[in-house]
């Protein structure tokens, strides 16, 4: 069974290798969306929402929420920033997919499977 839980944190970057707007410094609300996967247990729960939440505000959102992401993620492309989360989420949580919005209708969405790859 897939659980989900969809977080907001508002950051600064600018891609400075990028020809274009996204040069210069601005700033996204972005939204992410974590997966874990997990069987059904006696509670009826295949993961805990509230557990999720906690391990993910702790070692993702206290870090990134309101910060200007190129003094953490050298290069904070969406893709990037896929990237970090997951590293950050991937011992502490049965992760299947990470999601990260920069705007309402662009994301990237990373999976890694079982064997490590992408």
């Amino acid at each position: 069974m897939l659980v989900s839980r969809e977080f907001l944190l508002a950051s600064a970057h600018n891609l400075p290798s990028y020809r274009g707007k996204c040069e210069k410094i601005h700033g996204h609300t972005y939204k992410l969306r974590i997966t874990v996967e997990g069987e059904i247990n006696e509670e009826g729960l295949a993961f805990d929402f509230k557990k999720l939440k906690e391990i993910v505000e702790e070692k993702v959102i206290k870090i990134l929420d309101h910060t200007y992401l190129n003094e953490i993620i050298p290069v904070p492309s969406c893709e990037n920033i896929a990237i970090w989360v997951w590293e950050r989420l991937k011992d502490s949580l049965p992760l299947v997919e990470v999601r990260v919005w920069e705007s309402p209708d662009t994301f990237v969405t990373l999976r890694i499977g079982k064997e490590g790859g992408e």
